[in-house]
């Protein structure tokens, strides 16, 4: 079934269709919820929570742009919502921001599961910053956007996360010299 007529059969509420759209689609959405949530678990129930709103939401589509792009952006919005909620954001003075620290991470071989880790244990409020600036592409002013916080925080949350970061990764290529 082209992705076509799989769009067109859910839209029609057709289960198997959907339960095809899930196969196709659910590893690369999982990935995104991963990269946002602080574990495995939370993850998952957001992936289940992004299905719903997706095929709630399908008829929408209107085959303008890639249908891709559109469950990407449905489920990290998805997984924002859980936060905004939270107000897990610090208001940061912006004059204080310091200059976006670089983690450079030179000839060292990192395991991905490891900067996996490491980006999950960073507190919220950074972890999705970091997320959406860096993994997602996401400008300073369309984070304050979506997370109903000013430029400046996003670019201080930004900022502290990328020092955290770091620091663990020295940390980590200290260990293993």
């Amino acid at each position: 079934m082209t992705l076509d007529e799989l769009i067109i059969q859910c839209k029609k509420q057709d289960a198997k269709a959907q339960g095809e759209l899930y196969k196709r689609y659910s590893n690369i959405l999982f990935s995104i919820c991963l990269r946002y949530s602080p574990n495995y678990v939370e993850a998952e129930d957001s992936l289940q929570d992004a299905f719903i709103t997706i095929f709630n939401k399908i008829e929408q589509f209107k085959d303008k742009g890639s249908f891709e792009g559109w469950i990407k952006r449905i489920t990290v919005n998805t997984v924002l919502q859980k936060y905004r909620k939270q107000r897990v954001f610090d208001i940061e003075n912006e004059e204080q921001i310091a200059d976006e620290a670089e983690v450079e991470i030179d000839d060292i071989n990192i395991p991905l599961d490891y900067l996996l880790k490491i980006v999950q244990e960073l507190p919220d409020r950074y972890r999705l910053v970091f997320s959406m600036y860096v993994l997602d592409g996401y400008q300073h002013k369309e984070i304050g956007t979506m997370l109903g916080i000013s430029d400046g925080t996003s670019k201080s949350n930004l900022a502290r996360a990328r020092g955290i970061l770091k620091t663990k990764v020295e940390a980590y290529k200290e260990a293993n010299k």
